[in-house]
């Protein structure tokens, strides 16, 4: 049985933290000891552990200079404190802290993963560092880089020119969890059919663009669009998006949902998905919405062009920016027919999602790794 860790800073409400929990679920426990740890115990999506996954924190709390503080010991230090002996893989599942961690493992007969969810810029990259050159350092102890999109992979390799081992691998998500899910009763709110309803979803976080999406909102609705807004999601910018609600009349328009442990029946319900982030790797939300069979319109991020075509033949995909993606909401709210013909467009691509094709490419890679045969790409190569 080969034993697997992976470590990640929390179990929080991203999507990155869905998606390794969905992982770890679904991997084969007859043929993998599969263990999660976590930097700080603390996150919704841990209630949704499997009982035949391993759970281990290093800290119970979230404290105030953490990351400050770890870059005053060595990896190897680090990685002897906070994760230790007895597994075969090791795996750092998001770019930061946890990745200069698990470089710091020495033995050789430990195979080292780094998981890169998103589009990474140098000065990103080096935040957890020293220095960007301890951040090359540490990387080029792994044995593989995993993106989770052909985009991010590129942009990496573009800022660091670091080319060795760089594979692809999509996110595995629930894809009969989530549909069935989707079915469950509305009872907190009810949709006016009169309006086109709009939904978007994530962490209330800089990189989720709602900031501009909310100037979208106050522009759409000076000039008389009939429409509603719905924000699903929490986060430190709640307070100053209900101020700018609040200010400038907005409410009638937009609602703050909030979290929700069933996002997916709201997301069937509302006629269009809207992504408006700054940056992204490969969207959990977007994939989800194509699983409900929900168009959508997203702003162009890292494996929006893998999910909707390059061709906008499975959604919309805009320029990233606040008038193009004003511009393109206003043609779908004034065309009811083109939001019929992506919707049918949407549940056309929610065939390519299966968990257990991607569940299986992963654990092949786990044991290629392991056996210690050759790692390929086989997203770049079917390109």
């Amino acid at each position: 049985m080969i034993r697997v860790l992976f470590f990640i800073h929390d179990l929080s409400g991203g999507g990155a933290e869905k998606v390794l929990v969905n992982l770890v679920n679904n991997i084969d426990k007859t043929r993998f000891k599969v263990t999660l740890l976590t930097m700080f115990d603390s996150g919704i999506n841990k209630q949704y552990l499997g009982s035949d996954v391993e759970y281990r924190y290093v800290f119970k709390r979230l404290f105030r200079g953490n990351q400050h503080i770890q870059k005053l010991f060595s990896p190897e230090f680090l990685y002897n404190r906070m994760v230790g002996n007895g597994y075969d893989i090791v795996i750092s599942f998001m770019q930061g802290a946890t990745t200069r961690i698990i470089s710091g493992n020495k033995d050789s007969n430990v195979k080292k993963l780094n998981w890169i969810h998103n589009e990474m810029t140098k000065e990103r990259l080096a935040k957890s560092y020293r220095s960007y050159k301890e951040f090359v350092d540490c990387n080029k102890k792994y044995d593989a880089t995993v993106f989770v999109a052909n985009t991010a992979k590129v942009i990496f390799e573009r800022e660091t020119q670091l080319k060795k081992n760089n594979i692809v691998k999509y996110n595995t998500v629930e894809t009969d969890e989530i549909l069935r899910k989707s079915l469950e009763e509305i009872n907190d709110i009810e949709f006016d059919k009169n309006r086109i309803n709009l939904i978007t979803i994530g962490n209330l976080t800089e990189q989720k663009g709602y900031d501009r999406l909310l100037r979208i909102v106050k522009k759409l609705k000076d000039d008389s669009y009939r429409f509603h807004l719905y924000i699903l999601g929490d986060g430190h910018l709640r307070d100053k998006f209900n101020d700018y609600i609040n200010q400038h009349n907005l409410d009638v328009v937009v609602t703050l949902l909030g979290y929700k442990n069933n996002p997916y029946k709201y997301l069937r319900n509302t006629d269009l998905f809207v992504c408006s982030s700054y940056h992204e790797g490969y969207s959990t939300v977007v994939t989800e919405a194509l699983i409900v069979g929900t168009p959508v319109i997203t702003t162009l991020c890292s494996g929006m062009e893998e999910m909707l075509g390059s061709n906008n033949e499975y959604g919309i995909i805009v320029e990233n920016s606040e008038d193009a993606l004003y511009e393109e909401l206003v043609k779908l709210i004034n065309n009811e027919e083109l939001i019929k013909y992506y919707k049918n467009r949407a549940n056309e691509r929610s065939k390519y999602f299966n968990t257990k094709k991607t569940v299986e490419e992963i654990e092949k890679l786990f044991i290629d790794l392991y056996e210690g045969q050759p790692i390929f790409d086989e997203v770049a190569d079917n390109e």
